[in-house]
């Protein structure tokens, strides 16, 4: 957990290689090749009219949290094992897709959330397999790289 929290911390440092590739209002999408696998990073930022902890309680990864009422992409979020207040290994599912072509997906994690001092707040997550959450039917099962959220104060 804490090497996925270091990795989308040089991702945020390193501003080399990104590509505009969408912008909606106030939220825009980049993206770069990865160098860790084949495939793209993306990134999306935005500035929410709102404070940081209004904020991070939409997008902070708990049970019962607020990310599975408007993110369409979250079907359900479950915390299988609490390693520490901070570290935890979660089940997140997904629906279906495109007329359901596409399977619904469920990915394990091992989750870090932290605050730093200039009031930033991550999760960080990335891909770990757990005795307590075999694969499940009717899902095909995930694999995610180092990923996460970042929630950073802006004056005003």
């Amino acid at each position: 957990a804490e090497a996925a929290a270091e990795q989308l911390r040089l991702y945020r440092r390193d501003p080399g290689g990104w590509r505009h590739c969408r912008s909606t209002g106030d939220v825009a999408v980049s993206w770069r090749p990865s160098a860790e696998f084949a495939g793209n990073l993306y990134k999306g930022e935005g500035i929410l009219p709102g404070s940081p902890q209004s904020v991070w309680e939409c997008i902070k990864p708990v049970a019962g949290g607020l990310r599975t009422k408007w993110d369409q992409n979250v079907k359900d979020f479950e915390v299988i094992e609490a390693i520490s207040d901070t570290i935890s290994i979660c089940r997140t599912t997904t629906p279906s897709a495109c007329m359901r072509i596409i399977s619904p997906r469920e990915f394990v994690d091992v989750v870090v959330m932290k605050e730093y001092e200039d009031g930033t707040m991550l999760s960080a997550a990335t891909n770990v397999e757990h005795p307590l959450c075999p694969p499940q039917p009717n899902f095909v099962r995930g694999f995610n790289y180092p990923c996460g959220c970042f929630c950073i104060p802006v004056p005003g």
